[in-house]
């Protein structure tokens, strides 16, 4: 699918009503990101895949009392350079003793004492031998 740039022009007098533009149009479906552009800051601009931009203008206007579809225009996925891959950073060897050692340096037991082990957890059963069971929910 692709990206669609929609431009919608909103009345935007505080920064509440900014805050409310923008809640609803991350609300919409398919949206990947909203922003504020223009010279008045009076334009929202919504990027997103299969988003519906005459539903989402509606809903606006609806919270808004003013908003107007300016321009829906496709994205173009710029190309990016290629990243070099980036040496990787050996780490010191530390000197290997007769007894095995955890990565922290103590020396490594059945469990190790820097952290607390897991506990252990027994699955247990009751049964209940009575001789003659009451059906009687009283007694």
């Amino acid at each position: 699918m692709l990206q669609q740039k929609i431009v919608i022009k909103v009345q935007m007098n505080c920064d509440k009503c900014t805050r409310k533009a923008m809640k609803i149009a991350c609300k919409a479906n398919g949206v990947n990101s909203v922003a504020i552009e223009g010279s008045d800051r009076d334009q929202l601009v919504v990027i997103g895949e299969g988003v519906d931009s005459a539903n989402l203008t509606c809903s606006l206007r609806k919270k808004l009392c003013y908003a107007a579809l300016w321009s829906v225009d496709e994205v173009k996925a710029n190309k990016k350079p290629e990243e070099k891959p980036k040496p990787e950073v050996q780490k010191p060897n530390k000197p290997e003793s007769t007894s095995s050692t955890c990565y922290c340096g103590c020396p490594q037991l059945p469990i190790c004492p820097q952290y607390a082990p897991y506990p252990m957890l027994y699955e247990s059963r009751v049964y209940d031998y009575t001789p003659s069971p009451s059906y009687c929910p009283i007694m």
